[in-house]
């Protein structure tokens, strides 16, 4: 897995985990969190195709 993807698939867990913490507080600051976990997720998934594409090279050479 490319750093780059594993570094997003992080940040959507982080986020998703905020989402449901802020949800559980009662506040709706959680829609922010999960719009940046949709984000970070395609993120995710944009870096790992790439990666596959490149034949196992860096993401970033």
């Amino acid at each position: 897995m490319p750093r780059l993807a594993l570094y997003t698939l992080v940040v959507c867990l982080l986020a998703l985990a905020a989402a449901v913490v802020s949800f559980v507080q009662g506040s709706w600051l959680g829609i922010v969190w999960v719009l940046l976990a949709g984000l970070s997720s395609n993120m995710t998934w944009y870096y790992i195709k790439r990666g596959r594409g490149a034949g196992g090279k860096s993401v970033t050479s």
